[in-house]
């Protein structure tokens, strides 16, 4: 493949309610969908990028600026065979793994579309129907979280996840279990908020019999999560520590996790997405597919993803309604079952680009051609 073009645009969408976690609250998300054109076919993708570097070090802005001055240059320069060969081009450009993986997740998408298979095809997935969960963030009482457990039970999702923060921690836990029983599927995210200080109240979960804690301590650590996951029962699930295979391998080694969360944006792509699946799979380590309030460009691909044969945990990747009172694709993700959805078999992601809504929400966009930027547009 020729990448002939590349054009990226940014939009401003507003979520449906307020997602509170223990770094944040967000109310509107500020998307950037790449379109990458060859030979008459567009592969699309979306960045996970937050406004804010609190989950990681990149932005919105940041990524911008990587895919500009470094990143869309060796793409227009560089015939792609597949695209594993796009890790291999950006290696030697330190981390800016999000900036890198909206990028090499266009390419798949290209690829796919090219071929004429499916992405889930492309890349070797298995199910046809992925299980779902869905992810709760930091409501304003236990009652209205009670309230918010109890909707998303009804509409049959196969995973709740909590997010949890020091002084929101075992009580919110405590009373879903006594309100609802131990046989619904519980876990609970920390988002990096505790330290081994914490082990006596983390350890205090154990009770609750839950799928998992997530990331409960520093965000680059492996090593005290080790500590911590020796005087657990509950197993520990890696999140924003493992940016990598190498990652993967060394936590996995230490026993610092039961379990990796493997989200395309932390890690680089799909293709390090997927060499993080098979080791684990070799491993015997069960992963799951994390969100980062996608919209359905980033939801597709998260899908194609987790229909490799190890994601055995349900994911974050609710329906688009979840979040969204109108999605960028067509048709919207839904669910065919409560708690269920299918893995698109047309071509690429399997889903198209929902133009009237992009316009809607358009900020700013840019593209740039094989010799030189060919234009930029600011919209107010």
């Amino acid at each position: 493949m020729i990448i002939e073009r590349v054009e990226l645009q940014e939009i401003l969408m507003p979520l449906k309610s307020p997602f509170v976690t223990s770094f944040g609250t967000q109310e509107k998300k500020v998307i950037t969908i790449v379109r990458l054109h060859s030979e008459g076919k567009v592969g699309i993708a979306e960045s996970v990028a937050l406004a804010f570097p609190f989950y990681n070090e990149e932005t919105n802005g940041t990524i911008w600026n990587i895919m500009e001055e470094f990143l869309i240059p060796i793409l227009l320069e560089n015939e792609i065979s597949h695209p594993d060969d796009v890790s291999s081009l950006f290696s030697h450009i330190r981390r800016n793994n999000m900036a890198k993986a909206v990028l090499e997740s266009a390419v798949w998408d290209l690829y796919s579309r090219t071929n004429n298979q499916s992405l889930s095809t492309a890349l070797g997935g298995s199910f046809k129907e992925i299980d779902v969960g869905v992810s709760i963030g930091i409501e304003s009482s236990i009652e209205q979280l009670l309230t918010v457990v109890g909707q998303f039970l009804n509409e049959g999702y196969k995973k709740i996840k909590v997010k949890i923060k020091p002084g929101w921690d075992v009580e919110p836990i405590k009373a879903i279990r006594e309100k609802y029983g131990y046989d619904v599927p519980l876990m609970a995210d920390a988002n990096s908020a505790y330290t081994l200080q914490d082990i006596d109240l983390l350890k205090e979960l154990d009770r609750y019999k839950l799928i998992m804690i997530e990331q409960p301590l520093a965000h680059d650590d492996i090593i005290d999560h080790a500590k911590l996951q020796a005087q657990l029962s509950t197993s520990i699930c890696l999140d924003e520590s493992i940016h990598s295979l190498e990652d993967a391998r060394k936590a996995i080694e230490l026993g610092s996790c039961k379990i990796i969360n493997i989200k395309v944006g932390r890690v680089g792509g799909l293709t390090a997405a997927k060499q993080i699946h098979d080791y684990c799979a070799s491993k015997n380590i069960p992963v799951w597919c994390g969100g980062m309030l996608e919209a359905g460009v980033g939801r597709a691909h998260n899908i194609a993803i987790a229909s490799l044969h190890n994601f055995s945990i349900p994911g974050d990747t609710s329906a688009s309604n979840r979040y969204w009172n109108e999605d960028i694709v067509l048709p919207e993700v839904t669910t065919i079952r409560p708690g269920v959805i299918e893995v698109p078999k047309g071509d690429g992601i399997g889903f198209e680009l929902n133009e009237q809504v992009i316009r809607k929400y358009l900020t700013k966009e840019v593209s740039f051609g094989a010799k030189s930027q060919l234009g930029e547009e600011e919209v107010v």
